[in-house]
C-alpha cells in the first residue's frame, strides 16, 4: 500500500554559500554538529536535514518545510570549520532541486 501524497513530507532545498573553500567532509561534519547543537536529536529527526550536493563554495541542504528558518539559523551560526574562519550565508530556498541547482 502506497503512502498518500498528503501524508508525505514536504521538502525544501536551501542553497548556502561558504566564504572559504573547504573539503566536503569537513563541511558536512560542521553542519551536522551545528544542527545537533541547535536542534538536539529530536529536532533533527523532525527537520530531517540531508546534505544533497556541494561543489566549490556552494552546497544544497534538503529539509522539512516547517524547519527552513531554524536550519538557516543553525548553519549561519557556524563560524569556524577546522580552525578556518568562515562566513556562511543562505542564497535561496526552493521547492525543487532543479531550481536550487540552477542557483548553485
Amino acid at each position: 500500500m502506497k503512502l498518500l501524497k498528503s501524508l508525505k513530507q514536504k521538502k525544501r532545498y536551501i542553497v548556502f554559500e561558504v566564504s572559504q573553500e573547504c573539503s566536503l567532509s569537513d563541511l558536512n561534519n560542521a553542519i551536522q554538529e551545528a544542527l545537533l547543537n541547535y536542534f538536539g536529536q529530536l529536532g533533527i529527526s523532525k527537520a530531517s536535514p540531508l546534505f544533497v550536493k556541494g561543489g566549490g563554495k556552494r552546497f544544497i541542504l534538503k529539509v522539512n518545510h516547517q524547519y527552513v528558518d531554524e536550519c538557516i539559523s543553525a548553519i549561519i551560526l557556524i563560524k569556524k570549520i577546522k580552525s578556518i574562519p568562515v562566513i556562511i550565508r543562505s542564497v535561496i530556498v526552493s521547492g525543487t532541486l532543479k531550481k536550487a541547482g540552477a542557483k548553485e
